[in-house]
């Protein structure tokens, strides 16, 4: 399971190892530096935050529905773990930490959080039947290649959401080294004429991001 990442953490070193090895783990990883930074990156809905003790409190009190993992200082006890839960934080991990629990503590919390996967994805007049591997749009069947069936799931499983090319590409494609390509660009492009033909109005490339299924504007 992989996800944006939205990470705070003051020591360089270890903000440096985290942002490669989440990076090599699929994880889509946006740093913030203070408050201020943190809660406007939260804006863009992260799946999970990790920040230190304090700022961790703060943004769990102004912002309830993302789950939020606490690196503890060095010197941290019960009663900070139970103050940091109390706070609304989902899970708090002391200093000094293994990356493996790290990793297995993000994966814990996003499959909790999560929502149950639907077998059946409506979008307008889009319906893609997961569990048939079937797509139909204003009432026709569209043939898709299996990857274009793929990306065509992810984006409708949240179709106003704007996924960046790197996570389609990891997600999708599991790309883990991401060179030049334009696998996802003739992919989107071949997926969007499928679905035009059929009479459907879908796939959405945001210049300089990525993709999303619909406009959310609209």
């Amino acid at each position: 399971m992989t996800g944006a990442l939205l990470l705070v953490e003051p020591e360089n070193a270890t903000r440096g190892f985290l942002q490669r090895h989440l990076r090599e783990d699929g994880f889509d990883v946006v740093e913030a530096v203070d408050l201020d930074a943190l809660e406007l990156a939260a804006q863009s809905r992260p799946d999970l935050v990790l920040a230190p003790d304090g700022l961790a409190l703060e943004l769990c009190r102004r912002v309830r529905d993302i789950p939020v993992i606490v690196l503890g200082r060095h010197d941290a006890d019960a009663v900070d773990r139970v103050r940091a839960l109390a706070g609304g934080c989902d899970d708090y991990l002391p200093r000094p930490f293994a990356y493996e629990e790290l990793l297995a503590r993000i994966r814990a919390v996003l499959r909790r959080v999560s929502p149950p996967e639907r077998d059946r994805l409506e979008v307008g007049e889009l319906v893609v039947d997961k569990a048939a591997r079937r797509v139909t749009c204003t009432g026709i069947p569209v043939v898709l290649a299996a990857k274009e069936y793929e990306l065509l799931a992810k984006l409708a499983g949240d179709p106003t959401r704007v996924f960046t090319k790197e996570q389609l590409l990891r997600e999708v494609w599991d790309f883990r080294s991401l060179g030049r390509t334009r696998t996802l660009d003739s992919h989107a492009s071949r997926l969007r004429r499928k679905l035009s033909a059929a009479g459907g109005d879908f796939v959405r490339n945001v210049w300089g991001v990525g993709y999303s299924l619909v406009d959310a504007s609209e």
